[in-house]
Parts: C-alpha cells; structure tokens; sequence
C-alpha cells in the first residue's frame, strides 16, 4: 500500500518561509500528478497546489506568488516551498495524487504549520 509522509511543518512567523516535503512510496511517483492540500481548523481540505508529471504547475490563489511546488522524482518527493508566509496559511498539510475528482492514496499524517509572531 502506498504511504505518503508529510514533514518540515513547524512554526513560523509571518513574513517567513517554511519548506516542506512529502515522500511518496509509489513506483510510478515519476509520472503522476502529485497535489498539496491544507485543511485549516474548522475548514474543510482546500486543495492548493498541484504539479503533473512533466512539472507544470499549477496554484490557488490563496498561494499564488508565495508558494512553490516542485518534485525530485529520484527521491519520490514533492516539495512545496512557502515563503511571504500569513496567519491565514496556519493549517494541516498534506500531499496526495488526483484520481477521479478524489484522493489515488489513503491519506497521510499531515504536517502541522503554525503562525505565530
């Protein structure tokens, strides 16, 4: 079974960056979209980034110009890069792969970012 493991959340201050990883144990990690979703407290998931196979990437507005998705497919890891960081993106984040308007794997643990001057 494929597991997805999300680290590098921590806390931070506004204005500052964070990076985080998301390790994917799948034989086909190189060719697969891969996404990074946020769940904030009392929200439902939102999803925020995404990036194809191929690289192209695309982002939510929320996140857009702040936020940089990227993969390292020899280590089956997708990055999201957060920089500019504000209150708003304190949330639980976690990474997944799209199949049918749905998650493709069970859903990892999540890493937790906190924002806090």
């Amino acid at each position: 079974q494929v597991q997805l493991v999300e680290t590098g959340g921590g806390l931070v201050q506004p204005g500052g960056s964070l990076r985080l990883s998301c390790v994917v144990s799948s034989d086909v990690f190189s060719v697969i979209t891969m996404d990074w979703y946020r769940r904030a407290p009392g929200k439902q998931r939102e999803l925020i980034s995404r990036i194809t196979g191929g690289g192209i990437t695309t982002y939510a507005d929320s996140v857009k110009g702040r936020f940089t998705i990227s993969r390292d497919n020899g280590k089956n890891t997708v990055y999201l890069e957060m920089n500019s960081v504000k209150f708003e993106d304190a949330a639980v984040y976690y990474c997944n792969a799209p199949l049918g308007g749905g998650p493709m794997y069970p859903w990892g643990q999540g890493t937790q970012v906190t924002v806090s001057s």
